[in-house]
């Protein structure tokens, strides 16, 4: 039979475990929230399915890839419309499938949390019941030294359990945190990537709108078009043009950008060509050799992380707000400057803080007069870096 007993010390070292269980209870409780129903797929499932989403990507990049190499005329503008409308809708589907399963997954986390709670809660009612006994009494009661031994052994297992189940739900929270902060970064993924197929299909619409059909009215389009798309270069070329105390900084590295492969090129209208995907595309979404495909490079080489169509450079800071990522006015290291003028607008990877007099150190690609990276004079889809003004962007992503 267990005796109670009555000592300062047992009773405060109760009230203090007793007060201690409630604050790691609340400290570490989790709201849980009603996700929504989801079929019995599998997370294993899900990976199968993206996968599958990838290989058809390279299929339709590889037919677009063909059609840009053959005449320019409208069924063939249209067919490879058609083939890049379907690479964003597949990169949709593999939004839709990496939210799904991280739905999967954030249940689990939630399922673990809840049972090592309600572990940790019998856990605690072991030492706070165990602890009535002092450790005369527990020798009194004991069969002989080897019986209280083992008591004794058996009490601070339960408090090493105790410490064990805290770091886990702990570390549980963490990884529910991580998880949900991907859903967001996913779901933004997902909006980026639906407007540019709204973008994609609005493009499509205008030429048949314009051409109703006619080989002869595409043609004259193309052609205005083309004379349009050369204006906005001229506007382009002087924006980005270096100011009177920017300093070139040399770097045969070039950024480490991976993506100016397979002779890809930006022509004097800002087309890429060639590229990755053979269409003037990166994997993420961009034009090769052009700003955003940098920025975008550099910001998965810094944090493990691609950010797929954000869409023209003066988007970007709104692209990132669909993301949750933080936008301001400040330079920092490792962020992404933005100029918003012009129709286009222009981004650079900011390399360093500012100094004492504002200056900063950028990287970036297809500055027209800056060249620092490639030597090859003055033209489109070159790397550069060097020091100038952070007062010349007007926004900053922050990574």
């Amino acid at each position: 039979m267990k005796l109670r007993t009555t000592t300062p010390a047992s009773k405060s070292l109760k009230v203090r475990l007793g007060l201690a269980a409630i604050a790691v209870l609340i400290a570490i409780a989790v709201p849980l929230q009603m996700m929504q129903k989801t079929s019995a797929v599998t997370a294993s499932e899900l990976q199968s399915r993206i996968a599958a989403l990838e290989q058809q990507i390279a299929g339709y990049n590889t037919e677009a890839a063909k059609l840009s190499a053959q005449a320019k005329t409208l069924q063939n503008e249209l067919a490879k419309l058609g083939s890049e409308k379907a690479v964003i809708q597949a990169q949709i589907d593999i939004s839709q499938a990496k939210y799904d399963k991280l739905m999967i997954q954030i249940a689990e986390t939630e399922k673990n949390i809840r049972d090592n709670q309600d572990a940790l809660g019998k856990t605690v009612a072991d030492i706070y019941v165990d602890d009535k006994i002092s450790p005369i009494e527990m020798l009194a009661s004991s069969k002989n030294i080897s019986d209280f031994l083992d008591k004794q052994e058996y009490r601070n297992s339960v408090r090493n359990e105790l410490v064990s189940t805290i770091t886990k739900i702990k570390n549980l929270k963490k990884e529910l945190d991580k998880q949900k902060v991907e859903v967001e970064r996913v779901l933004g993924d997902q909006k980026n990537a639906r407007q540019a197929l709204v973008d994609k299909e609005n493009q499509q619409q205008a030429i048949l709108n314009e051409t109703q059909g006619q080989e002869s009215a595409y043609q004259r389009l193309s052609a205005q078009t083309d004379a349009q798309r050369q204006e906005l270069a001229n506007q382009y070329r002087e924006m980005t043009r270096p100011s009177g105390t920017s300093v070139g900084i040399s770097d045969p590295s070039k950024g480490n950008y991976p993506w100016a492969v397979n002779n890809c090129y930006v022509d004097n209208n800002l087309w890429s060509h060639n590229g990755p995907d053979g269409n003037g595309g990166d994997p993420l979404g961009y034009a090769c050799r052009q700003c955003t495909s940098y920025a975008a490079w550099k910001v998965l080489e810094y944090t493990g992380r691609g950010y797929t169509y954000w869409g023209n450079a003066k988007n970007w800071p709104y692209s990132a707000a669909n993301n949750g990522i933080a936008v301001g006015t400040v330079a920092r290291a490792h962020s992404v400057g933005v100029m918003t003028g012009g129709y286009y607008g222009h981004v650079v990877w900011v390399e360093t803080n500012p100094d004492a007099n504002g200056r900063i150190i950028i990287s970036q690609y297809n500055s027209y007069y800056d060249n620092t990276g490639d030597s090859s004079g003055p033209g489109w889809g070159n790397y550069s870096k060097k020091q100038m003004d952070a007062s010349q962007f007007q926004k900053f992503i922050y990574f």
